[in-house]
């Protein structure tokens, strides 16, 4: 039951009906009985510096925001937390008691939370990581594996440049080494990896496959996808084929959504198979 006492939050995005967190965050308020709302928010890119600006005025606790306003959100923040300034992206608003807009980037949270939750035993110690990608996503899961310890990472990417400026704005703020590789010469620095990384949309439904040559890894070495559609990507296929650890990308969407749920309605839910099961469920 929605009263006129009720929390909103919602998730901006350009288009927005492909997004999950609406399931997401519906999931857990229905679980927790929480007068409140989490509403999808279709903001064109010309409209998004006015939508921001009347988030306060609308009452609403805050937003997601996903594709394609992460960056441009950064710059219309009032505040913003380190790991937000790190990445150079936004995921999570918070609307503060003043009008202000608190802006925080919880995908690499979520991308860590997913691999501590699905593989317990996993370190970012445990050895250099090789990741796949150089966008967006990329400078989330890096600066994450670098804040978590791992010692030494590789970078694969076709567009070198984009590689390059991914590796030196890391390289601001960290003293870990930071390498580029082709994607050609991916085989070659697969030997030394213990966490291989795709965050590119290669495997995703619609889009061209992932081929790489996995038989260069180490039998310990942990292979994950943030894509989840399909949940077992060709390249987890392949690896699980290989007798290697796989872990799914489903879990850091979940996760990723913990800290904004938290703070927007005053719960801290929790990530299990159920909530895994409502979220994968056709609509």
């Amino acid at each position: 039951m929605i009263t006129g006492k009720a929390r909103v939050a919602g998730v901006i995005g350009w288009p927005v009906g492909h997004s999950r967190s609406p399931r997401l965050h519906g999931f857990w308020l229905a679980r927790h009985g929480i007068d409140g709302a989490y509403v999808p928010l279709a903001v064109a890119p010309e409209a998004l510096e006015r939508a921001l600006a009347a988030l306060p005025a609308l009452g609403l606790a805050g937003v997601n925001v996903t594709v394609p306003h992460k960056e441009h959100a950064l710059a219309r923040m009032d505040a913003l937390t380190e790991r937000a300034r790190r990445i150079g992206a936004v995921n999570t608003i918070l609307c503060q008691s003043d009008g202000r807009l608190l802006g925080d980037n919880t995908d690499g949270f979520g991308f860590l939370e997913n691999l501590r939750q699905r593989r317990p035993d996993w370190r970012a110690g445990h050895g250099p990581a090789v990741v796949l990608g150089a966008g967006g996503a990329a400078r989330a899961v890096c600066a994450s594996l670098l804040e978590a310890g791992c010692p030494a990472l590789t970078l694969v990417n076709r567009d070198q440049g984009r590689a390059r400026a991914l590796a030196e704005a890391l390289a601001a703020w960290s003293p870990v080494p930071i390498t580029l590789a082709t994607w050609d010469e991916a085989p070659r620095v697969l030997g030394g990896a213990a966490l291989l990384v795709n965050t590119t949309s290669l495997g995703m439904v619609g889009q061209p496959p992932l081929d790489l040559d996995l038989r260069g890894l180490a039998p310990s070495a942990l292979v994950t996808d943030i894509v989840y559609a399909p949940l077992e990507t060709p390249l987890l296929a392949r690896a699980r084929a290989l007798g290697l650890a796989t872990v799914d990308g489903l879990g850091m969407l979940l996760h990723q959504g913990r800290p904004g749920f938290e703070a927007w309605f005053g719960v801290a839910p929790e990530v299990d198979d159920a909530l895994r099961a409502a979220v994968l469920a056709e609509p």
